[in-house]
């Protein structure tokens, strides 16, 4: 398992569109995700220990940060041929059991991972209602295990300034996580 961090965020960046099936048994496109305020891009999957250490974190985000008109979707991107905890049937359950409000979509090409530049899991893009891109960084402290209950909130902070001003903050402090398991 490598570790990497996240690149700097390229404020103003479009978001890609793609259309991708959700575990939900329909496509989404990024049309269908967004958000009157903003929408948040998450690479996650289901065998990382960085995103097993903050799934219950990310529902709060997401539940909250809809209720300010920002939406979310997660994609997998990693290759389930050789982790298949990361199988379509996996992300369903996955989806289920920790009750996803989001979709949660699987880029089995991998292309759109390519295409937002995703580096490992959790990888977050924040957009404002423009969808450009305002935030790249962590969800919180959190690494392999969750960070105390109390930390800053990296994360909702600055995608509820999105909401409120359309624009994140200049200092970003970038995710941590697995690298994404790409084809060969």
């Amino acid at each position: 398992m490598v570790s990497l961090e996240t690149p700097v965020c390229e404020f103003g960046k479009s978001a890609v569109d793609f259309d991708l099936p959700g575990v939900d048994g329909r496509s989404w496109t990024l049309e269908q995700c967004r958000g009157p305020a903003g929408l948040l891009v998450m690479f996650i999957c289901n065998h990382c220990p960085y995103v097993k250490a903050v799934r219950a974190r990310i529902v709060r985000d997401a539940l909250e940060l809809k209720e300010l008109g920002v939406h979310c979707v997660a994609i997998m991107s990693n290759d389930p041929d050789l982790y298949p905890e990361d199988s379509f049937e996996n992300m369903r359950e996955v989806a289920r059991k920790h009750g996803f409000p989001f979709p949660y979509l699987l880029d089995r090409s991998q292309e759109v991972a390519r295409a937002y530049g995703a580096v490992c899991t959790p990888d977050f893009f924040g957009y404002n209602a423009d969808l450009r891109l305002q935030y790249r960084g962590r969800l919180d402290a959190s690494r392999k295990e969750a960070a105390d209950p109390g930390v800053r909130r990296d994360l909702f902070e600055a995608m509820s300034r999105v909401a409120e001003t359309g624009e994140g903050p200049r200092e970003q402090i970038p995710s941590m996580g697995c690298s994404i398991k790409w084809r060969d």
